[in-house]
């Protein structure tokens, strides 16, 4: 028998000072079976840092080879933006380029090692495509505290991410890289 997803529910203030977003987030957030909960915590991220109308998380999650694990969709369906998470392949980040024209990568890994994974690689666009990493001890201690219902807020300012979950406070840059 299959294990099925967890729910997680957060409620989120985001203030992206840097992009000039602020809004209040009720969002539920399924984990796989076999997503770590430092992964998951970098979907959360991702969404919340590149939030505008239409964004969501894929229907298949973690496990659907046709969609990103966030993706932005205009009024009339069509995928515009593809965020993908980890260490993605490079014929993702290629067809997810091919599709949209606006992709970025957030990782919870070494980013050298994912930008290794996907030098000399055949990906659309390559040099246009952001990869943004977040200090590993960062993620572990917001996977740590993560309850199924969770309270946070989410500061962003001169790329610079404050978050605090549950009443734990943790702070981190968010460095960006390049893939071309």
């Amino acid at each position: 028998m299959a294990l099925s997803a967890t729910v997680y529910n957060f409620s989120v203030q985001l203030a992206d000072v840097d992009r000039g977003v602020y809004e209040d987030l009720e969002l539920r957030v399924a984990r796989h079976p076999s997503e770590s909960a430092e992964f998951m915590v970098t979907r959360l991220l991702a969404y919340c840092l590149e939030y505008r109308e239409g964004i969501a998380f894929s229907d298949g999650g973690v496990s659907s080879a046709d969609e990103p694990a966030v993706l932005v969709r205009d009024l009339t369906g069509r995928l515009t933006a593809w965020i993908e998470i980890g260490a993605p392949d490079a014929e993702r980040v290629h067809r997810g380029s091919k599709l949209t024209g606006d992709v970025a990568i957030y990782t919870h890994r070494d980013p050298a090692k994912v930008l290794t994974g996907l030098a000399g690689k055949k990906i659309h666009r390559a040099e246009e495509i952001p990869l943004y990493s977040f200090d590993r001890a960062f993620v572990d201690a917001a996977a740590a505290v993560l309850e199924r219902r969770n309270t946070a807020s989410l500061s962003v300012t001169e790329r610079l991410l404050y978050l605090d979950v549950n009443g734990t406070v943790l702070s981190t840059p968010v460095q960006q890289h390049h893939l071309g």
